[in-house]
Parts: C-alpha cells; sequence; structure tokens
C-alpha cells in the first residue's frame, strides 16, 4: 500500500512539474523572432517618446518583469531590451502609471489595448488606427492569461 501510494504521488510530482515547465517553455519556443536591432534603433531615432521597463516595480518578481528601454511613435511602440518569457502577453497604454496587479484590474477599463506582445528580446508593434499616443503617459506589459503584470514604463 505504501509503495503504490508513494507511486501515485511520484507521478502526480512529475506531472506537475512537466506541465509548470511547459507552461515556461511553449512561449519561449512559439515567440516571433525579435526585430533586427537596426529597425528598432530606426524606431527610437524616430520615437516621440520614451519610456524605461525596470525590475524593480511592485508588481513585477523573478518570473514576471521587464528591462530595457520602450519607444513611441505615433504607428508604432517598440522595445529594446527583455521581456521575462510567458504567454498570452498583452501590450496597454493607461493614464496613470500602474505597476501591480490589483491596480492594473481596478483600471483596466480605462485602459487602450494595443495588441499582442509575441517576442521577449525586442519588439515592434503597430499602433492602430485612431489610438492617440500622447492621451496616454504609461505602457504596460500584461499577461491576460494568468491575470499577471509583467512591467510598465512611463513615458511622459
Amino acid at each position: 500500500m505504501i509503495k503504490k501510494l508513494i507511486l501515485l504521488l511520484s507521478f502526480i510530482a512529475v506531472f506537475i512539474a512537466g506541465f509548470m515547465v511547459g507552461i515556461y517553455t511553449l512561449p519561449i519556443l512559439t515567440a516571433t523572432p525579435a526585430p533586427a536591432i537596426t529597425t528598432l534603433q530606426q524606431h527610437a531615432n524616430r520615437a516621440l517618446f520614451k519610456g524605461e521597463f525596470k525590475t524593480d516595480l511592485k508588481g513585477s518578481d523573478s518570473l514576471h518583469y521587464g528591462d530595457g528601454m520602450v519607444y513611441l511613435s505615433n504607428d508604432a511602440i517598440s522595445m529594446q531590451g527583455k521581456l521575462a518569457p510567458g504567454p498570452d502577453y498583452q501590450l496597454y497604454l493607461s493614464h496613470q502609471f500602474i505597476d501591480n496587479e490589483k491596480d492594473f484590474l481596478s483600471y483596466k477599463g480605462t485602459m487602450q489595448r494595443i495588441a499582442e506582445v509575441r517576442s521577449f528580446n525586442g519588439f515592434k508593434i503597430r499602433v492602430p488606427q485612431g489610438v492617440n499616443i500622447s492621451e496616454y503617459n504609461t505602457v504596460i506589459i500584461w499577461c491576460e492569461s494568468f491575470n499577471e503584470f509583467i512591467t510598465a514604463a512611463r513615458y511622459q
């Protein structure tokens, strides 16, 4: 009986560990390649605004963070740096600086979702027509699947 219980617990532990490794590695395996550094630098040179993703925000931790510079123009948002990999990342613009899950969920209805983020080593995303970036002051990366704050940068 003890051997069967140990075997069952071992099976459950291996299953849980495998599931967690899968959740972490699948986004890495399916990530879109980062744009060329020259593309990111060209966008940075013509950006109207810039901000910095920092790893020490209230809602960030060792598995949920961003580190680097974000650049905004009327037609695109780009990032030079690194995001912790994860599933279902979304980029939002906010009227106020948000640095944690609780505040994000409280103000989500006032934010503008821009697009999905599918690259973790830099990205360039088109700003949808009709979105005026100067009406906002913060870029936020959010994991929709797990309601997890990743990072934010104030840009004005």
